[in-house]
């Protein structure tokens, strides 16, 4: 039966889908009815099996972000394979850590031109063939420190600052010509990428009793958050950057 979180017959590109908070998000949008293009630097076998199982098409589309070079390839070769394009999760992403005395220019560049350029100009690419056909749902990952400034990570935050305003920019310019474009903000997810501060005792008490849920966060709790907004039941919601964090911006 369809319901208003159906995405039946649509298909999603998911950067960054080979594991962690990608992966939750192409088998979330799989298990609501969609086909998934696994965009990753090294491909993403597990999560095409995985996405397969549940009876959905799924594609390996192959590209390194690090750089624009590939985007319009992206677009190209999901649609050639899978028929179109509905839905651009943008969630590819790395960090970089140091003091922002000693931080240097290349892990500066680094960040922001997998975080912020590649995610502006992949939404361009995308965003072309959606304002052509006249709809599509277009995803950014944010972060908390799209709300905060943390510490010892100036090109993340800067990268996911200018993530939550290109979000708003690219919802004010297309919201009228049928494309929604918002942003998920996640907070302290339990992946392979948190799995220090997992591990530290300390660290790990001190983060879990911040979070007003008492808990980390699951990969599958931004699953569900990216299927909302990429379904008819976000038809109306243009330029939001919504957090998924147990309430940490809350306190």
């Amino acid at each position: 039966m369809s319901t208003i979180f159906d995405l039946g017959g649509k298909v999603a590109i998911v950067t960054g889908a080979n594991t962690g908070i990608g992966q939750a998000i192409a088998l979330s949008l799989a298990a609501a009815g969609a086909d998934i293009a696994a965009v990753g630097r090294t491909p993403a076998e597990e999560t095409v099996e995985k996405v397969r199982a549940l009876g959905r098409k799924a594609e390996i589309v192959s590209a390194d972000l690090s750089s624009i070079e590939p985007v319009q390839r992206v677009v190209d070769e999901t649609i050639e394979k899978l028929g179109g394009l509905d839905i651009l999760i943008n969630n590819a992403g790395i960090i970089r850590r140091a003091d922002s005395v000693d931080f240097t220019e290349e892990d500066w560049d680094a960040v922001i031109d997998t975080n912020l350029k590649s995610t502006f100009f992949l939404a361009q690419a995308a965003g072309r063939h959606m304002l052509a056909q006249g709809s599509g749902k277009i995803v950014n990952i944010a972060s908390l420190l799209s709300f905060q400034g943390g510490i010892r990570v100036p090109s993340y935050t800067a990268s996911k600052s200018g993530v939550a305003g290109l979000t708003k920019l690219l919802a004010n310019e297309w919201a009228a010509k049928g494309v929604n474009v918002n942003a998920i903000a996640p907070g302290y997810i339990a992946t392979n990428n948190t799995a220090a501060l997992q591990a530290d005792e300390t660290r790990n008490r001190q983060i879990q009793e911040r979070i007003p849920a008492g808990r980390w966060g699951d990969p599958s709790d931004i699953g569900g958050a990216a299927v909302f907004l990429a379904s008819p039941a976000a038809n109306y919601i243009h330029g939001h950057v919504l957090a998924v964090d147990g309430g940490w911006l809350a306190r």
